[in-house]
């Protein structure tokens, strides 16, 4: 906790630098607008320490600008001969693009900090591995059964069966 505020705009700023240098020189628009809105998101996350919306928008955001930027890079990066300008762009855009899994590390730890779910829902119906609210079989309740299963008093007839 202690080293949560410095840490988080630490990951934005380094990221903007990066994005920054990569956008100098070759990189497509679409690059620097997917870049750029996602960080936008990070200042938001800044901005708001408690918002938990915003840490997990900014954790989608970078997940997909992983994707996009190995796309962006497989396409817009020449095999000819290309200048040094461009070739630290690409550098930096590649340095970024692998730093990104660590961030999102650091990131979701911060999400699990300000009180998000241990996992994300996408409101998929998901199987629950929580067995607090099973009972044993070895071990019944004796409160409830009191030593008879059908829960009925010894004087009283037993009355018809609903199955």
């Amino acid at each position: 906790h202690i080293f949560y505020p410095p840490l988080f705009q630490a990951i934005v700023l380094v990221h903007w630098l990066l994005t920054v240098w990569g956008c100098m020189a070759g990189s497509p628009w679409s690059f620097a607008w997917s870049n750029f809105s996602v960080l936008a998101v990070g200042v938001w996350a800044i901005a708001q320490r408690d918002s938990i919306d915003a840490v997990i928008m900014f954790l989608i955001g970078m997940i997909l600008t992983i994707l996009t930027d190995i796309i962006h890079l497989g396409i817009f990066y020449p095999l000819n001969t290309v200048s040094n300008l461009f070739r630290f762009s690409s550098g930096m855009a590649i340095f970024n693009l692998l730093l990104k899994p660590m961030s999102c590390f650091f990131v979701y730890q911060m999400y699990r900090e300000r009180g998000g779910d241990y996992n994300v829902n996408f409101g998929f119906p998901s199987v629950s591995r929580n067995r607090d609210a099973y009972q044993s079989i070895d071990h019944q309740d004796d409160s409830s059964t009191s030593g008879n299963p059908f829960n009925q008093t010894p004087d009283s007839k037993p009355g018809a069966r609903t199955y």
